[in-house]
């Protein structure tokens, strides 16, 4: 029954009582001091002290009295809506009497948690080990409030201002070593300058060194919202399972927007940038196809070269790659199963099944396999030579090291990090060949269904967000597109009219290229040859505004001759979309030409007029 007891009380100090009214005395007679509470003098004047209420519940467990106090309200009616909100709370059933704070909370969570993978249990104790018993370890579960959390990620925010200009020295100290080390360098031969100049990089070095301590990463937002996603999968749990808590606090923090790093390619000004300046466009950078195949040609003779091949290829996890079985390559049937994977926790490896969606077998090309099966041959040869000398290690893996050691994936991560220096190309990390490798099979048209199940991803919504970049190839594909859904007439001068001898036509076919040169007054000049390096057949100029446009007046001066000549154009394909130099010849377009359709017309012409000089009707056949 809900009769909560409304007092009020303050935090006067002055001589106890018993409870028959007769003073407290300390050892030596004097009256003892200590807080008066509901019988301080002053509790009469209005604004003294503030109010509490005590509630009586139901007897608890061998018939321990129950009877709640929540106090230190401003006036009554504020302790009246807080005593009737804890009724509702506890006949609803939420555990307002616990005296369990945050941190036995927490630890009691994460301990129930039995099926959580061995990096996501990582991962949620690293969260409540740095986060959330610091700041919130101390507060009673049942006092837990949404400022609380507001509370704990600005102090975040604050320690990572700190965190950021702590970096900002380190970076400065940094510099100023590396300056003193080139200088005792360059004094090669100078021996009492030289002497100076190495104490000043000592003394650089140890102010580095010292700089160092204590040097912490900056918790990004990307961070703060896993935190929260800890803290509120922990609540979510305490709610389900004993009403720990009345609200999910976790939900209702306003937390700083987290902006997905859009995977961004290497230009060629991006590159030039980069050489320049030695500075990353953005953290996660994609190889054009061009690029991706200078790497490989520069890997060939790589012991992992099947490796770097299958990253780039087929798009598997480092992981993946690392815990390989044998017995899961096929290379008869071209073919790779997923079946197992290593996950790294604090660099100590652990085999684990990988999630359902990753259990998938690959299709292998025939160079796939012909790769795969040349790194088998490398490997099995080292196995002999190993073993002879009884230093093979056994590891029933497909990649290892020359020895039969199985792959650590942070090593296999520095290996390609490593490679790419030496090859020159601009940078980009293991986990980018992803990337990298959906958007190869987009650009050669294959539907986002099959790559992502071939990426081992539960929805082609996280394969089209999270690795498919946008390659100069499908965004050039794209806008063009767009511009050849609208027909344009482009005008243009003859300056040799095309003619196509009939040589040119075999088994009734010809084809033929467009070539042009662009002035610096933007003055295109097309010629039609044979051949590349061929003579011309046909010369046109205009004035068109873009490469687009020239390449549409190409088509539609070829289309004309071609319905004059009674011929039929079977195919108009863009060779290139590069921008030529001014002055330099460059393809545009390549055309396939049908002549049957003019030697039917002249074998018509034949039969009518032969009709006519006859006085007869011209045959079925030639009607």
């Amino acid at each position: 029954m809900y009769s909560p007891n409304f007092y009020r009380r303050c935090q006067c100090k002055g001589p106890l009582t018993d409870k028959n009214g007769n003073p407290v005395l300390n050892d030596d007679g004097t009256p003892k001091i200590g807080d008066i509470g509901l019988t301080c003098p002053k509790l009469g004047r209005k604004g003294h002290g503030t109010w509490y209420f005590a509630l009586e519940l139901e007897r608890g467990e061998n018939g321990k009295r129950r009877r709640p106090k929540r106090g230190g309200f401003a006036t009554r009616t504020e302790a009246e809506e807080a005593a009737e909100k804890f009724y509702k709370e506890l006949v609803a059933g939420t555990d307002v009497l616990s005296t369990e704070t945050m941190s036995d909370y927490l630890r009691r969570w994460i301990e129930s948690k039995k099926k959580l993978a061995r990096t996501t249990r990582h991962g949620y104790q690293e969260h409540i080990d740095n986060y959330l018993l610091p700041h919130l370890g101390h507060i009673k579960r049942r006092d837990l409030q949404v400022r609380h959390l507001d509370a704990m990620y600005n102090t975040i925010e604050r320690e990572n201002a700190e965190r950021i200009l702590h970096h900002l020295r380190v970076e400065e100290l940094t510099r100023a070593r590396d300056a003193a080390h080139q200088a005792w360098v360059r004094t090669a031969g100078k021996k009492e300058e030289r002497r100076r100049t190495r104490r000043a990089y000592l003394d650089a070095n140890a102010a580095l060194r010292e700089g160092r301590k204590g040097l912490r990463k900056v918790t990004s937002a990307a961070t703060m919202h896993r935190i929260n996603d800890t803290l509120s999968s922990a609540i979510t749990w305490g709610m389900k399972r004993e009403d720990a808590f009345r609200k999910n606090w976790a939900r209702l923090v306003e937390l700083p927007a987290v902006t997905r790093p859009k995977p961004l390619v290497w230009t060629p000004e991006r590159v030039e940038h980069w050489k320049r300046t030695g500075e990353k466009p953005g953290p996660v950078m994609v190889w054009t196809p061009e690029q991706t195949g200078a790497f490989l040609d520069f890997v060939r003779d790589d012991w992992l070269y099947d490796l770097w091949h299958s990253f780039i290829f087929l798009g598997p996890r480092r992981g993946e790659m690392c815990a390989l079985p044998l017995h899961e390559v096929n290379l008869a049937d071209l073919s790779l199963r997923i079946s197992a994977q290593i996950v790294e926790v604090a660099y100590r490896l652990y085999g684990e099944a990988p999630k359902a969606d990753s259990v998938r077998t690959l299709n292998l090309s025939e160079e796939s396999a012909e790769v795969l099966g040349q790194g088998r041959a490398r490997r099995e040869k080292a196995r002999k030579e190993w073993s002879a000398a009884e230093a093979w290690v056994e590891s029933d893996r497909f990649f290892t090291h020359e020895n039969g050691e199985p792959l650590h994936p942070d090593w296999v991560s520095r290996r390609f990090k490593r490679l790419v220096e030496l090859s020159g190309l601009p940078p980009v990390r293991l986990h980018d060949l992803r990337h990298i490798s959906a958007s190869l099979s987009l650009l050669q048209g294959n539907d986002i269904k099959v790559v992502q199940e071939r990426l081992g991803h539960s929805s082609r919504q996280i394969t089209s967000d999270t690795y498919t970049s946008v390659l100069p190839e499908l965004a050039r594909r794209e806008a063009e597109s767009m511009t050849s859904v609208i027909p344009r007439s482009v005008s243009y001068d003859v300056l040799r009219p095309l003619t196509l001898p009939p040589k040119l036509f075999s088994d009734g076919m010809a084809v033929v290229y467009a070539d042009a040169t662009r002035s610096r007054e933007g003055v295109w000049t097309v010629s039609v040859k044979a051949r590349h390096d061929g003579r011309s057949l046909g010369r046109i100029k205009t004035a068109a505004a873009s490469q687009e446009s020239a390449t549409l007046a190409v088509i539609q001066w070829v289309r004309d001759h071609c319905n004059e000549a009674g011929l039929r154009i079977l195919s108009a394909d863009k060779i290139t979309a590069h921008l030529p130099e001014l002055g330099k010849r460059r393809h545009l377009a390549r055309f396939v030409i049908d002549g049957e359709a003019a030697m039917g017309l002249e074998s018509l012409a034949r039969d009518l007029l032969e009709a006519s000089e006859q006085g007869q009707e011209p045959s079925d056949e030639a009607a």
